[in-house]
């Protein structure tokens, strides 16, 4: 299993490039079951992920070409299955995405319940309950979910979430673009990613308004086509890297990204003392400011707000900023398993339910830790990159989820961080 060695207490200096949205692509993926006729997409990020939708397409009956390592050529005219097995699903919980798409389209879809877990309270039965709003049957049967539409399609509904849903948003508006007649979400998630989708889908000829606010309006069409589209920036990716360089006190040019779909985390960072400058609509210039960080308090929140998948980056912020910062996570129930990580570094951090209290500021020190998810893998790396002597992370597959050759990147601006693999060491991705 790879780890990552890394010699702290470097500050990073140069530039990164920023990769395409994982969590746009994935969406836009699956969009591609809608139509025929072929969807090309650009900026694709080279993340475990997509390959994995990838895979998902494929073993669907869709061919995938990749004439350029991010662009991504699908046709799914052949479609020969309209299952998503659970070998696929259980490593991404994204793979749901494909029931909304098959079912306007063919009017049936099989797809195994992420992780294997009951319905319940999971995210997934707020999509459920809304594809029966849509006219569609939907049961559970030995683990996994399988949906038709009794009269072989959709029909447009009025739907209000109960709970903000970035994946639930997204199925339903795939699924309603086929659908007959008007369909109006409510409650809809506002991220960027639900735009970016929302314009692809206009662009393969359906009508959606509304996308990137609460309410979502769709006017159902009989059929979509092909379409090219290039994917939006990862701004998770973008706050990461923003927060490399003010916990390693460096100065990083960050490139091809977009601060306007960060702007809570920008707004955020320059409240606790970091020095961001907009150097264009797409660089930013990023260094810890001369008076040093500044203890913050933050809750997660849907956007436009500060981001849940910012949190953990944000905390290893925050035990070298000087005083008391509350974290409070609103959004995910356990998404605080880094907090004991931190704390194997040095870190004085209090968990009490849904807030972390964390003490600053503390010397971190090297040791072997434990990557739990993607995003507690990302503060990890950012922890380690400012502690003294080695630390060995490991099961960092969770960062290759969706962080794109991010050694390489760190290498490129001064980092000492290698990747391990049955005990060789490789200097990049």
């Amino acid at each position: 299993m790879d780890k990552f060695l890394i010699r702290g207490g470097r500050s990073l200096r140069g530039k990164i490039e920023i990769s395409g949205a994982k969590n746009s692509a994935l969406p836009c993926l699956a969009a591609a079951l809608l139509t025929p006729e072929t969807v090309t997409l650009h900026n694709v990020p080279y993340v475990k992920d997509l390959i994995t939708q990838r895979r998902l397409l494929e073993d669907l009956g869709a061919t995938v070409l990749t004439p350029e390592l991010r662009t991504h050529k699908i046709t799914a005219k052949n479609i020969e299955t309209f299952e998503a097995p659970y070998e696929l699903v259980k490593t991404m919980r994204a793979s749901v995405l494909a029931l909304g798409p098959l079912l306007a389209r063919f009017g049936q879809a099989k797809v195994s319940l992420p992780g294997g877990c009951a319905i319940g309270t999971r995210p997934i039965d707020l999509h459920l309950r809304a594809f029966e709003q849509l006219g569609a049957a939907v049961s559970l049967e030995s683990g996994d979910v399988v949906a038709r539409a009794p009269k072989g399609r959709l029909i447009g509904a009025e739907i209000a979430f109960e709970k903000v849903t970035v994946t639930g948003t997204e199925n339903v508006m795939m699924a309603a673009a086929l659908a007959k007649g008007k369909t109006i979400i409510r409650k809809a998630a506002q991220e960027p990613e639900i735009e970016d989708l929302a314009e692809l889908l206009n662009k393969m000829g359906a009508r959606i308004k509304g996308a990137g606010t609460s309410i979502i309006r769709i006017d159902g069409v009989e059929a979509l086509g092909g379409a090219e589209h290039t994917i939006i920036p990862d701004r998770i990716e973008t706050g990461t890297f923003i927060v490399a360089a003010a916990i390693t006190g460096g100065e990083l040019e960050i490139k091809s990204c977009d601060p306007g779909h960060i702007k809570a985390v920008i707004d955020k960072l320059r409240e606790v003392g970091v020095e961001i400058e907009e150097l264009n609509q797409n660089t930013l210039l990023v260094k810890c400011g001369a008076g040093g960080l500044r203890a913050k308090d933050v809750t997660t929140e849907p956007h436009p707000l500060f981001p849940t998948d910012m949190q953990a980056q944000y905390m290893a912020l925050m035990t070298q900023a000087e005083g008391l910062s509350t974290v409070t996570e609103t959004i995910f129930e356990n998404r605080f398993m880094h907090a004991s990580e931190l704390i194997r570094l040095g870190a004085n951090i209090q968990i009490s339910g849904n807030k972390a209290v964390v003490q600053g500021k503390t010397r971190l020190t090297g040791a072997p830790i434990l990557a739990s998810d993607l995003r507690a893998s990302a503060s990890l790396v950012l922890a380690a990159l400012c502690a003294q002597g080695e630390t060995l992370i490991d099961r960092v597959y969770h960062i290759d989820r969706g962080y794109e050759t991010i050694v390489k990147k760190l290498s490129s601006v001064g980092a000492d961080i290698e990747r391990i693999t049955d005990n060789i060491a490789a200097s990049a991705d």
